[in-house]
């Protein structure tokens, strides 16, 4: 029997992981010491950013109906979507619940006295663009784009997806040689997609460089200090729903949570130095495939999940939330937080690809409080970037974790080979991810 030679392990300086690493700290270095220069590196950052977003829409595209299409039962791609759906609305009110725990508990607004009359809400309404979150039907409407072009055209995910979906099922009834023609186009346009990516992650820690000299430089030490009590709760609620995310991939899936941190490491260092987790969401898909996910659940739970799956930005509201009237010498009572709570349930779940959404759900869910003023949410602009990197750094777990839970629960998850990767080991020599037979 012939055995294949292992590849040998190259030196760990020539890792993303380390250079992502030493991006940041290299970045941080050069915004603390010449604050001006690392201003006019946010090209840097904001460039890669958009490269990215160039291509999101057509590999979500790729990948949803070439999962509907392997899949070929309609019925099994709706089962996948609403345990998916569940699954989401479980883990975002348990994240909820731990935010405003923490702030309970730590109190990070208590002694700032701040006199709300004296704040003005004209910064925020230059965040949120005088945006507002969309209310009943209205949500389920801009999920339909205006014509299948501008669905791409605006990289609005839930409209991607909707067309995605319907394109798969089509080819699933059409079934057949032209079904088997445009499989077999799209796989080869997925070579070509991931390649294009492959061009432009050469640019990553460049990217990280650039937008982590610009974060100090524009906020500084003094941010750091005067909200230390804000980011410390926060460090602590995210540490808290790690822990209840461990137990999920414990039971629901068998692999520990840290197994899986370790395999979208470079993804969740660089979304920490950027805040943003649009801009890893094409190496996640990847990674998740070549991780034994199949390919219709990535292609489904992945980009859902950036619109219904933020357990970062859950955390951030409550505590947010919390803090904001502690700060301003609110007394909130139990009934009260229960209602908060209930509020945070539905404006929560209306944020995605909305400018200054943070802001705008902090905003409603404070109006409809009638206590908390409005006005107070301008003390988030200052601490909000570096918040920011809590968020994306524990919505890009928190997508992960879900990919891996809903194919376990569909029995479409390669187990052997989810550890192998974790392990950094399974690929082709195309870099492509390999094609997997799932497993119970």
């Amino acid at each position: 029997m012939n055995k294949t030679a292992a590849k040998p392990r190259q030196p760990f300086y020539k890792g993303l992981f380390f250079q992502i690493l030493m991006s940041i700290v290299l970045g941080i270095v050069v915004g603390y010491l010449w604050p001006s220069f690392g201003i006019a590196l946010k090209p840097l950052g904001d460039g890669f950013i958009k490269l990215i977003k160039m291509i999101i829409s057509p590999l979500v595209f790729v990948v949803v109906v070439l999962g509907i299409a392997k899949v070929g039962n309609i019925k099994t791609v709706g089962r996948i979507g609403g345990k998916a759906l569940l699954y989401f609305e479980i883990v975002t009110t348990i994240a909820l619940i731990i935010g405003m725990l923490v702030a309970n508990v730590m109190n990070p607004g208590s002694g700032m006295h701040v006199n709300p009359d004296l704040l003005s809400t004209d910064a925020v309404t230059k965040v949120t663009k005088n945006s507002e979150l969309p209310h009943g039907t209205e949500f389920f409407m801009n999920i339909i784009p205006d014509s299948v072009v501008s669905a791409f055209a605006t990289n609005t995910m839930l409209q991607v997806l909707l067309v995605s979906c319907l394109f798969g099922f089509a080819l699933v009834r059409v079934g057949g040689k032209t079904s088997d023609v445009i499989i077999d186009l799209l796989e080869h346009l997925s070579h070509v997609i991931f390649q294009i990516m492959g061009f432009i992650m050469k640019l990553t820690t460049i990217a990280t460089f650039g937008a982590m000299a610009f974060t100090v430089s524009q906020y500084g030490m003094q941010t750091l200090i005067a909200f230390g009590k804000l980011f410390l709760a926060m460090t602590v609620a995210c540490l808290l729903f790690l822990l209840v995310l461990e137990v999920v991939m414990r039971v629901f899936v068998g692999i520990g949570l840290w197994k899986a941190i370790m395999l979208v490491r470079e993804e969740i260092v660089f979304s920490f130095a950027t805040g943003s987790t649009e801009a890893v969401m094409p190496q996640i898909m990847r990674k998740l495939e070549r991780a034994g996910c199949h390919r219709s659940v990535v292609g489904l739970v992945v980009p859902t999940g950036y619109s219904f799956n933020l357990d970062g930005a859950s955390i951030y509201l409550s505590l947010a939330l919390v803090f904001l009237a502690q700060a301003t010498g609110v007394e909130l009572s139990i009934y009260e937080q229960i209602v908060l709570l209930a509020v945070l349930l539905l404006t929560s779940k209306g944020m995605a690809g909305i400018p200054g959404s943070a802001f705008v759900a902090l905003s409603a869910t404070a109006a409809s409080t009638g206590s908390i003023p409005i006005a107070a949410v301008a003390l988030m602009l200052a601490p909000d970037r570096i918040m920011g990197n809590f968020r994306t750094t524990i919505n890009i777990i928190g997508y992960t974790v879900a990919t891996f839970v809903v194919a376990r629960w569909e029995g479409l998850l390669n187990k052997d080979q989810a550890l192998l990767a974790m392990q950094g080991k399974p690929h082709d020599s195309s870099g492509m991810p390999v094609t997997i037979q799932a497993n119970d």
